[in-house]
């Protein structure tokens, strides 16, 4: 037996439908489309997403959720806990070293420190934001908090 020898199972398979293919082939003409309206022409039915005439459900939705603020700025957290572990007593606590220990990914995103865990080094923080309760650890430590150059 070869490949060229292999034949389908007798009954298993059926002859496709050759629309439109002259009149005695019993689908000529109209090639199966019926006579007139809107499924006979070429191009003609409804199309994705219609429902009846009521209005689609794509058109229904809000075109984009809720409002964006483009003048928001984002700013990095980071607590005090972090700062202590990174930093030594009389350190500056800037984008820079900030960007050099790894913290944050660029130096001149905007950094806000939170007043999460403790702090018992003395250090000059040179950041855009700091907290309250922050800025009540920072000194209580023997710190200062200087605004951002």
């Amino acid at each position: 037996m070869q490949l060229n020898d292999l034949r389908p199972a007798e009954g298993s398979t059926k002859a496709r439908k050759r629309i439109g293919r002259g009149s005695s082939s019993g689908h000529g003409t109209t090639a199966g489309r019926g006579t007139k309206g809107q499924l006979s022409r070429s191009g003609g039915g409804k199309g994705a997403g219609f429902e009846g005439g009521q209005q689609p459900l794509a058109m229904r939705l809000p075109k984009l959720p809720g409002f964006i603020h483009h003048g928001r700025v984002e700013y990095t957290p980071v607590n005090v806990a972090r700062l202590e572990g990174l930093y030594d007593n009389g350190d500056v606590v800037d984008g820079e070293t900030l960007k050099a220990k790894g913290v944050i990914k660029h130096a001149d995103v905007p950094v806000k420190v939170l007043g999460d865990g403790e702090l018992t080094k003395s250090l000059t923080v040179r950041v855009d934001k700091v907290s309250a309760s922050a800025q009540a650890k920072i000194e209580a430590a023997g710190g200062k908090v200087e605004s951002a150059c």
